[in-house]
């Protein structure tokens, strides 16, 4: 399937039920906190995605210019974000995405989220623009598996979805990978240039010899949560991190590691990360 026509298919992304049930209790009542909705709108990919896509829709003129949870929910009122979470669809099943394993596409998404926003501040970038690419960067994942399942079975009988050579394998079999769905996908929710060009150009942030800056960010970060999922040790470590991107943005392998921001071992289920 082209890019193209897989970007004009309907996508629904499933959300996480637990995000979906604490957001509507939150919504419920007499005063809900901005905090707390933030806190949980930035845990779900699709919820945050569908939050920044009204946010940046025609009727709140600012196109394209809503990056980040904070922003977009100082736009919506309380009926219209209780409508678009009552809309989610929740991810209950193994159907829900075929051959994706949503709660660890969920706790890898957050964690890549936290991991960007920390290394955007060692480099003094936009944070709120790298949490929300850290967070959307891998949904183009899920529409690639919702689109043609049987295929990205094939593809996952090679590499896994998060495996850290998924990028390369997608683009050489295929001939573009989840980074261009998800950048296709953001240019449609009408989000900023900052952070479709930072999904976009992550996998190779030195492409055509220009170093997009939040992209090597967002390579860094997903690097690491790749490697975390794998259980890499510290040669392994050694071995893949990408040192050009680290060079580009002054940060080394420590550094990068020294950003965790979860003890996964403490948690068990992904609607922990709040």
């Amino acid at each position: 399937m082209e890019l193209n026509a897989l970007l004009e298919q309907p996508f629904v992304l499933p959300s996480l039920p637990r995000a979906v049930a604490l957001l509507m209790n939150e919504l419920g009542s007499a005063e809900p906190s901005l905090r707390r909705l933030n806190q949980l709108f930035g845990t779900d990919p699709a919820l945050a995605a569908r939050l920044l896509q009204e946010a940046n829709s025609a009727p709140f003129a600012a196109q394209r210019q809503v990056s980040g949870i904070p922003e977009a929910l100082a736009l919506l009122g309380v009926d219209r974000l209780r409508a678009l979470v009552a809309a989610a669809p929740p991810g209950t099943t193994s159907r829900s995405v075929p051959g994706v394993n949503l709660q660890h596409f969920w706790r890898y998404s957050l964690y890549t989220a936290k991991l960007a926003r920390a290394l955007a501040g060692l480099v003094h970038h936009n944070q709120i623009a790298a949490y929300t690419a850290g967070l959307l960067h891998g949904v183009g994942e899920l529409a690639l598996h919702m689109a043609d399942a049987a295929r990205m079975q094939s593809v996952n009988a090679l590499v896994g979805p998060l495996d850290l050579r998924r990028a390369k394998l997608e683009q050489h079999l295929l001939g573009y990978c989840y980074a261009q769905v998800s950048a296709g996908l953001a240019w449609r929710w009408q989000l900023p240039d900052v952070v479709v060009d930072a999904l976009r150009h992550h996998p190779a942030p030195f492409d055509n010899d220009v170093c997009e800056p939040l992209a090597g960010v967002l390579h860094l970060a997903a690097w690491r949560a790749r490697a975390r999922e794998a259980g890499l040790g510290a040669r392994e470590l050694a071995v893949t991190f990408p040192g050009e991107v680290g060079v580009a943005l002054g940060l080394d392998i420590d550094m990068v590691l020294q950003q965790d921001p979860i003890d996964w071992k403490a948690r068990s289920d992904a609607g922990d990360y709040v």
